[in-house]
């Protein structure tokens, strides 16, 4: 199938018995994206999600278009310039095409409403959460409330969730709230740039986590309203929703991802968190899969953070990343992801890895991505004859 496990504590027949539903081409998927918005996303340098604070804004918006509308299609929101690569939406498109998804898209602290239909889980004008570097993210009001809504719809599942999401900074509030956990997880933390900004990182988690002056064990809901973002409160709810009403979740992305299910951890007692671990697998991309971490140079910094979390808490925990890869793409922009760029997204990891398990072999999808390329290259001109320079959609 060309699947890698990632992280150790994976046994055969833990991950035999938790692929079984998602193997079931009959088996209904629920493919959930969650776009949000942090101020953290405008410090000068800190993602490569879009190549400036003001491109970063619109991020999520674009990407959702894409993810939903598909590459043939004009779109409201371009996608922004990216240093190099092309957004993993277009990977999203081509696997959640394949297996005859429509993903159901919620909004929570977006500088603008989405125009397409979507779940508006708090008011529109409630705006991004601050800079994790104020140590005052969110109230703690806002929390709750997006925690108990996440609660609710993974309560209401009937079936698997596959869970994606948007969230330009997402990965530097990911590291706030792991170390505002008790982990150390400084190196294994990646980014969308070729070389994430590891010192620009640990400096804004580090002011955050000061002016936040947590006490020493402080509760998850306190540690997102200091360092965290509008996704983590909602989709740690949702977790724990999922886990009431007795459904798997497949997890897509990397440290992002692993924030939330420590988060979730965290509010559990250990019974409920041996539960939670067995019902949930991280799902990725071969590129964050690979990639190393800083500190010693060793490959698999995704798998070395999920067993720090692991070790943690007392739980096994497993992820599993896609064999799509780009060597042979027609197109540079996706054979820019085997230099380093991009590497995750929107599900990307995720979406790919179900639809290899539900059939699709790799030489399918890449050359689906291939086409997905073309259409996406004659938009964009289509777009760049028809906008005059320095309008805005």
């Amino acid at each position: 199938m060309g699947c890698t496990v990632i992280g150790s504590g994976c046994s055969d027949d833990v991950l035999r018995t938790w692929l079984t539903p998602w193997q079931e081409p009959d088996q209904a998927v629920t493919l959930f994206l969650v776009l949000a918005g942090t101020a953290t996303a405008e410090v000068e340098g800190i993602s490569a999600a879009g190549a400036t604070a003001a491109a970063r804004r619109f991020t999520a918006l674009a990407d959702a278009e894409l993810l939903l509308f598909g590459p043939g299609r004009q779109r409201r929101w371009p996608l922004p310039p990216l240093p190099a690569g092309v957004s993993p939406a277009l990977i999203s498109r081509v696997a959640a095409e394949w297996l005859g998804l429509t993903p159901l898209v919620a909004a929570a602290g977006l500088p603008l409403a989405p125009q397409f239909p979507h779940l508006r889980l708090e008011p529109a004008n409630r705006g991004p959460a601050a800079c994790l570097s104020s140590g005052q993210a969110m109230d703690l009001k806002r929390v709750q409330v997006l925690w108990q809504r996440g609660w609710r719809l993974g309560k209401g599942l009937r079936g698997p969730l596959l869970l994606a999401e948007c969230v330009p900074g997402g990965t530097t509030t990911a590291q706030a709230v792991l170390t505002g956990l008790g982990l150390s997880v400084a190196d294994l933390i990646s980014g969308s740039a070729r070389i994430p900004p590891m010192n620009l990182k640990q400096s804004l988690v580090e002011r955050g986590l000061r002016a936040a002056q947590l006490p020493i064990q402080p509760s998850p809901q306190s540690v997102l309203a200091a360092v965290g973002d509008p996704f983590q409160a909602l989709a740690a709810g949702l977790l724990l929703g999922a886990m009431e009403a007795d459904q798997p979740v497949l997890l897509g992305g990397g440290s992002q991802m692993v924030a939330v299910l420590a988060l979730a951890l965290a509010a559990e007692g250990q019974t409920g968190r041996q539960q939670l671990a067995e019902g949930v697998c991280l799902g990725t991309t071969a590129w964050l899969a690979a990639e190393s971490d800083r500190c010693q140079g060793r490959s698999g910094a995704l798998g070395g953070l999920l067993d720090r979390t692991m070790n943690h808490f007392g739980v096994q925990l497993k992820g599993l990343a896609t064999g799509l890869r780009f060597e042979a793409s027609r197109h540079s922009r996706l054979r820019d992801y085997e230099l380093g760029f991009v590497k995750e997204g929107v599900g990307a990891g995720a979406l790919s890895l179900l639809a290899q398990l539900r059939g699709a072999s790799i030489q399918e999808l890449l050359e689906a991505c291939d086409r997905a390329m073309d259409h996406l290259a004659a938009t964009e001109g289509s777009s760049a004859r028809d906008c005059p320079v320095g309008s805005q959609p």
